[in-house]
């Protein structure tokens, strides 16, 4: 195995102060609650980390910050992806000396690059760091999707990448990345809701927003059909759908923020352009999640 993290990573919310500075008083209790409910990892700046609105200096604060505050304890990650490749060489090259354990970089967004592109895009980060990478495949946010042999051509050619987290519901797609790519090469889960599909076809784990409040059913969602109780799987799988599905009703990490804020872990502040929800949504999100807040 080229880089194991463990089963389950969370991509780690930002908390905010009212005037939207970061909460490092609400940082350091999430970092200890994701800690105590089953993080193998934490994933410091990806987009439920709402990187569009960090600047690079906060990123930076942030993830030393965290590393201090971990002490070991999990694997880091650090989200240090763009849509500019030179940008994205810079901040893997940063991510490696602030000592991350390994970085997430994702399909660039915008430009809406061909395969090749991808492929020259990737190339060049994992050719400037020595550490285990972590693609990310998101279509829906980057308008264009990496295909199998794109992948399975950077996991060949390239020892550092290391896996892949795939943030699209065609499961055939981790079908072809399984027949393609060498076997040291891992798949994760983006979606909450597919990683029990997504695992049944060989993926390793999950990259979690729900972990931040139902880490422990995930992991031992994982840990049952891995040891053979697929039917004790599924029926977790099952309870914990509508949450699933829930945390997305507004753009990430807004319904994540307001579960996390109704368990009086952090502040539900986000920077626009996102807002928070309204009286309603809350309401709606608590009927379905309020059930795991009220747990921790």
């Amino acid at each position: 195995m080229r880089y194991n993290a463990g089963e389950v990573i969370t991509a780690m919310i930002t908390p905010f102060n009212e005037d939207l500075s970061v909460d490092y008083k609400s940082f350091e209790k999430l970092i200890e609650h994701l800690i105590e409910t089953g993080s193998d990892a934490i994933l410091v700046a990806g987009t439920t980390g709402e990187t569009p609105t960090l600047t690079h200096e906060e990123e930076a604060q942030m993830f030393e910050f965290v590393k201090k505050t971990v002490n070991g304890r999990v694997k880091l990650i650090m989200g240090a992806g763009s849509n500019c490749t030179e940008t994205a060489v810079k901040s893997s090259i940063k991510a490696q000396e602030a000592g991350a354990d390994a970085i997430l970089t994702v399909v660039p967004y915008y430009n809406k690059p061909s395969q090749k592109g991808m492929y020259e895009h990737f190339s060049s980060i994992a050719k400037s760091v020595d550490l285990p990478i972590i693609l990310y495949n998101i279509p829906g946010r980057t308008g264009v999707n990496m295909q199998p042999a794109t992948i399975a051509k950077l996991a060949d050619e390239f020892k550092n990448i290391a896996a892949v987290k795939q943030s699209n519901a065609d499961l055939d797609l981790i079908s072809e990345i399984k027949m393609l790519s060498p076997d040291d090469f891992l798949i994760y889960s983006g979606d909450d809701s597919l990683t029990l599909p997504m695992i049944s076809l060989g993926a390793y784990g999950v990259i979690s927003v729900a972990s931040h409040i139902a880490g422990r059913e995930i992991k031992e969602m994982i840990k049952l059909f891995k040891s053979g109780k697929i039917n004790e799987a599924l029926r977790m799988h099952i309870q914990l759908y509508p949450m699933f599905k829930k945390i997305f009703m507004a753009p990430n990490p807004v319904p994540i923020k307001a579960a996390l804020a109704e368990a009086g872990i952090i502040k539900e502040f986000v920077r626009k352009p996102l807002v928070t929800l309204d009286k309603q949504e809350k309401s709606e999100l608590m009927r379905i999640a309020g059930k795991y807040c009220n747990k921790l």
